[in-house]
């Protein structure tokens, strides 16, 4: 069982940047580990949704020895057993940089498996593996209202989600949105940067509080994809929206981008836009 606490979690430690291929160098956590630190049970808050990244430094040679170049899209069921450490990731992508392959397709093919079995998705599911080319035109975000311009006091940085509520008779139906969010590395205490938006419908949520309880992950120690299932709880149990997404678009760092989505629909579609600042 991967811990976040392990020895040989790369986060932390100086890493050899390994350049011919080693798939050995990923390194799974289980996506239960903080929600077991809280006593409580994943399973009990049911959401459909995935993990999307985005690698950008993606190269490897061709059988003759020149390199290609291109930009990766990952997907990761939010159902594995397992998320994958981004430093490891790194480590893994960077692993291609000097190895030769015959074709794109052995390449994609490699990474699907490999991040398939160190995710620990379902017998008979896969992480979906998607090159892109420089011209890859990306969809836009959702429109949504920005509560970034209420003027709310704060007095604490530690996640409280006493400030979620919904009140009275009125519905919202729509996408909310901020760009203040941050949360901390639960190894390193770096900063994890980002933008989250959340699909709310069911009884108006009170937005001032909502902006205080996403300003107060500010402090909060979690990784990114644990963070997203937080606020999707800590809303679900205090609002009790009809229907609820979230959906954080995190910062690139090293020439990767975490994009965790989780909802309560079963159709809900993560659409991969890009925001200026990733």
């Amino acid at each position: 069982m991967a811990s976040v606490h392990s020895d040989n979690n790369p986060l932390g430690q100086v890493s050899a940047y390994r350049d011919t291929y080693d798939p050995s160098v990923l390194f799974p956590i289980e996506r239960d580990e903080s929600w077991r630190a809280q006593g409580l049970d994943r399973n009990q808050f049911p959401f459909f949704g995935v993990d999307i990244w985005n690698g950008y430094e993606i190269s490897w040679l061709n059988a003759k020895g020149k390199p290609l170049v291109c930009t990766a899209e990952f997907r990761i069921p939010a159902t594995s057993r397992y998320l994958i450490e981004s430093k490891s990731f790194k480590l893994y992508l960077n692993s291609f940089n000097q190895s030769r392959f015959d074709s794109v397709d052995a390449v994609k093919a490699l990474m699907v498996a490999d991040l398939s079995a160190a995710a620990g998705v379902a017998e008979g599911t896969f992480v979906d593996v998607i090159f892109h080319g420089f011209d890859t035109q990306f969809p836009s975000a959702p429109e949504a209202k920005c509560l970034d311009d209420i003027d709310i006091e704060v007095s604490s940085y530690e996640l409280d989600p006493e400030f979620l509520r919904a009140s009275g008779d009125e519905i919202f139906d729509g996408w909310l949105c901020s760009h203040l969010l941050k949360s901390n590395c639960p190894v390193t205490g770096q900063p994890d940067w980002g933008s989250i938006f959340v699909y709310y419908r069911g009884s108006k949520i009170d937005e001032a509080g909502l902006l205080q309880y996403l300003v107060s992950l500010r402090q909060h120690q979690d990784f990114h994809e644990q963070c997203v299932e937080r606020t999707f709880r800590d809303i679900s149990a205090r609002c009790q929206p009809e229907a609820l997404t979230v959906y954080a678009r995190y910062v690139r760092r090293g020439g990767l981008d975490i994009n965790p989505f989780r909802s309560s629909m079963t159709d809900a579609k993560a659409e991969n836009f890009r925001l200026f600042r990733q």
